[in-house]
């Protein structure tokens, strides 16, 4: 099965940002997020060893979801003036590197990854499994059994690999129903609610018990009559909470695998970008993985020789004995 990494690109600068020291390049520029990319993109690429690899942004301008609910993210605070000109400058390696990059007007980065993850899966004749690189949970409700998430936990090293059983054993919710749970539950940090008196344990022993969001409202006559009158009055909010949740799987973009392999990736151009910002470290930890994919390189052809020397002389025995 061949490897596909989709990046969270806003989600990986935004923790690289917080989570780094100042760093400034030689123009007195910061540089600390860029660093911090890039130095996640190459643990990555070495520890998963992917077939491909693409890159999704958020846009500035607003989306579908604005138009939904005039309130959706009015609370988030503004990005950071130093991390706003970074954005470019990841952008300016990814391009000079070869990596494709998803971004589109009207649709957040989540749903170029949900759309992607699909066509990854469904609409090719490749055998890919899909591992989403971001710390953002609502992009859990995406996991399946060919779909996982890799979520930083601790700085920039630590993470945590969320397939199916994981979720479900650290939320008690199978994947598919944390757009139910967030409909029923609200969002604080998109500043959208859901029904209201509903907490965290509630709705999820509701949807433990009826599977859907759906289905529980198609059984508010078993449910405790204060909680069923919750629903009732929160029907409205509930599915416009759903909608709001619900990541697109269909968002006017077309993956071509082709563009995405890894082997396209240009490392003399990265190389270049490196040095240009003074990233020494990050220089040297891609002319030792260059290295080692050279020796690894030159191993499997001498054992392809080996393997065709042995079938040639196995061949000659056997017309010898014949």
């Amino acid at each position: 099965m061949r490897k596909m990494i989709l990046i969270d690109g806003n989600a990986i600068l935004h923790r690289a940002f917080h989570a780094l020291p100042p760093l400034t390049n030689k123009d007195g520029k910061l540089t600390n997020a860029v660093y911090g990319f890039f130095s996640m993109l190459l643990k990555i690429k070495t520890d998963l060893r992917p077939e491909y690899l693409v890159v999704c942004f958020d846009r500035p301008k607003p989306t579908f979801r604005k138009q939904l609910y005039v309130g959706y993210q009015a609370k988030r605070p503004t990005m950071d003036n130093d991390l706003v000109p970074q954005i470019a400058l990841v952008h300016e390696g990814l391009e000079r590197a070869n990596v494709p990059i998803f971004e589109i007007d009207g649709y957040e980065a989540d749903d170029l990854i949900g759309t992607l993850s699909v066509q990854a899966v469904e609409d090719n004749k490749e055998d890919v499994q899909v591992i989403i690189l971001s710390g953002d949970r609502d992009l859990l409700q995406l996991v399946n059994h060919k779909v996982k998430v890799l979520a930083p936990i601790i700085g920039m090293t630590k993470m945590i690999l969320f397939d199916a059983d994981v979720v479900e054993e650290k939320y008690g919710l199978r994947p598919e129903q944390i757009v139910d749970y967030k409909a029923l539950r609200g969002d604080s940090s998109d500043n959208y609610p859901g029904v209201i008196g509903i907490g965290q344990k509630t709705a999820s022993s509701l949807l433990q018990k009826y599977g859907s969001l759906e289905c529980v409202y198609e059984h508010l006559d078993e449910i405790p009559e204060k909680q069923a009158q919750k629903l009732a009055e929160g029907a409205e909010a509930a599915s416009l909470a759903k909608k709001l949740a619900q990541i697109v799987l269909d968002a006017p973009i077309k993956l071509d695998l082709k563009k995405a392999e890894i082997e396209k990736l240009d490392k003399k151009e990265l190389a270049d970008f490196f040095r240009e910002h003074n990233f020494r470290s990050l220089l040297e930890r891609l002319v030792k993985e260059e290295r080692v994919e050279q020796r690894e390189a030159v191993s499997i052809k001498i054992s392809e020789e080996k393997q065709k020397k042995l079938e040639k002389e196995e061949k000659n025995e056997q017309l010898g004995f014949l």
